[in-house]
């Protein structure tokens, strides 16, 4: 099986798990506890709200046999005609919706994705490079200490320090280099301007600090593991006796085979902007679909719930075919000898 056949491969599995995650929606929305047409017009109290739950039912398609329904539902889900939402914004399509939150959510997903990358890969690679040192053991610590702690903790906890930074550190955090607050939704209206840019992206770092502490854990402890692998294997070995340098023998070969073990750690970051940045975009008064969807949940916003979860199974099915998409580019030997 080539690279690309195997890539195919990997594709089409992948259309099985979108389906299931839409019936789980279909399921959620049908005989989940929630009655939506209860939700939308109240409880049936009166002859004439007994006949407006009874047309919204069948608005609704609740008086349609299951299959007929489910058939109906498959439909408009993959139309993307998700409905609208019932309570966070009453008639406001729920594609508009997710349409205006989504920015802000990879707005911070990108910097909770680019910061473990270019600090705990770079201090990994270091740390395998210089193995039993004390800078090594600091390394380390400090990689542990990050994937401990819980993200929760964590913000609420820098939410404080920055706060109170001007007594703690001698400089407040909210007027430094460029005034923003501490919480809340930062403007992306205006990141053309270098001024736009820069405040858009001091506001989001704390929580992309927060958001992406766990995967900067992991990526340091991975890529010191595959370093010292990548070292002690015959071919490092073999090119060192040939007298190749120690720079050339770190960017061709150490380099390149340690991407390879951190390609699901880093795309598997997509499962940490699904279930950590409802916690860290709360906390910090984000109000990205981390937000959205709490808001929506708790509410009883049910289309809204409904029209989340399935863009969160197709968030998921997406990073895993880039992650296949990515081996297949660094790894040669991907798709050969059954793999």
């Amino acid at each position: 099986m080539s690279r690309w056949e195997y890539f195919l491969r990997r594709l089409l599995l992948s259309i099985p798990v979108v389906f299931f995650g839409a019936t789980a929606t279909f399921v959620i929305f049908r005989f989940g506890p929630i009655d939506p047409a209860a939700a939308i017009v109240g409880e049936a109290a009166t002859e004439a709200s007994r006949e407006s739950y009874e047309r919204t039912r069948e608005q609704l398609g609740l008086t349609q046999p299951v299959t007929d329904h489910y058939v109906e539902y498959m439909r408009d889900l993959f139309l993307l005609n998700l409905g609208e939402s019932w309570v966070i914004s009453p008639g406001t399509s729920t594609v508009d919706l997710i349409t205006t939150y989504a920015p802000r959510t990879l707005w911070l997903g990108f910097w909770a994705v680019l910061i473990p990358i270019f600090v705990g890969i770079p201090l990994g690679i270091y740390a395998g490079l210089n193995a039993n040192t004390r800078i090594d053991y600091a390394i380390s610590m400090f990689g542990i200490v990050w994937r401990a702690m819980p993200n929760f903790w964590l913000a609420v906890i820098l939410l404080v320090v920055l706060s109170q930074s001007g007594q703690l550190f001698g400089f407040s955090w909210p007027d430094f280099l460029v005034d923003t607050p501490v919480t809340g939704t930062p403007d992306l209206s205006a990141l053309g301007s270098p001024s736009g840019f820069a405040a858009a992206t001091k506001q989001i770092l704390p929580a992309a600090v927060v958001l992406g502490s766990a995967s900067m854990g992991s990526e340091l402890r991975i890529a010191r593991t595959a370093v010292l692998e990548t070292i002690n294997s015959g071919y490092v070995e073999l090119a060192k006796a040939n007298g190749v340098s120690q720079r050339s023998l770190v960017w061709k070969h150490v380099l390149r085979n340690t991407l390879v073990p951190l390609v699901p750690t880093i795309t598997n970051e997509a499962f940490l902007l699904i279930g950590g940045s409802i916690i860290v975009e709360v906390v910090f008064g984000i109000h990205g679909i981390g937000y959205l969807f709490f808001q929506a949940a708790i509410n009883g916003d049910l289309p809204l719930v409904t029209a989340l979860v399935f863009v969160f199974v197709l968030v998921v099915v997406a990073m895993n075919l880039l992650q296949d998409l990515l081996y297949v580019l660094i790894d040669p030997r991907v798709g050969y000898d059954g793999r």
